[in-house]
């Protein structure tokens, strides 16, 4: 049984949830999936996945709850975890395109810019070549997402795009760490919650 915590503040927490279960499935395992609203709800988890949505509401609700301080303790002792969208900004441990107080976890050696792509019109679609899934390109959807524009010590790139003939690094990785800008919760496909619970199984 692998039990995977899921910050359940704000954001698509349903749609991670659903994916894990279908993740889960694919790969013939046990899977209890745990919200996490209040640190006493982060214990004995095996993998820990933070949604995209307000970064900021997550963030402050994090901190006035506790769970902020135990899923850094969580995270930096090893336990894999996804952060998509709003989540990939909760993990930089340097933030640009913001604007007044944002709490972080810190945890990741990426710089992250919030809003890279524009508002929620510039949302767009488009097919990602991840170094670190096997298969056909992914779908990533990208809703006023960020970007990772500067990576140190363990943090590398695991996809790009080329937007206007710039390439703009849009998935980060360290050691048990994945960050995705765009949204995986949102397709059909389980590669990445497979991924992480495979991480997870390691």
């Amino acid at each position: 049984m692998v039990r995977v915590g899921i910050v359940a503040l704000q954001g698509g927490i349903a749609e991670h949830q659903h994916m894990v279960r279908l993740a889960a499935q694919k790969l013939d395992l046990g899977v209890e999936v745990v919200l996490l609203k209040k640190a006493s709800d982060a214990k004995d988890l095996d993998a820990i996945i933070i949604p995209g949505g307000e970064s900021t509401t997550i963030g402050v609700l994090a901190k006035r709850t506790g769970l902020m301080d135990r899923l850094k303790e969580m995270i930096l002792e090893g336990t894999p975890t996804l952060g998509t969208c709003a989540g990939a900004i909760l993990m930089a441990k340097k933030l640009s395109g913001t604007r007044g107080q944002q709490p972080t976890l810190g945890v990741m050696d990426v710089e992250v810019h919030r809003n890279y792509f524009g508002r929620q019109r510039e949302s767009f679609e488009i097919d990602l070549n991840i170094d670190f899934l096997e298969g056909p390109p992914f779908r990533g959807i990208f809703i006023r997402a960020p970007a990772f524009t500067d990576f140190w010590n363990g943090a590398r790139s695991a996809a790009s795009i080329n937007v206007n003939g710039k390439k703009v690094d849009v998935v980060a990785v360290e050691g048990s760490m994945i960050a995705t800008s765009f949204h995986p919760e949102l397709t059909g496909d389980t590669r990445i919650h497979e991924y992480l619970i495979k991480l997870a199984k390691k």
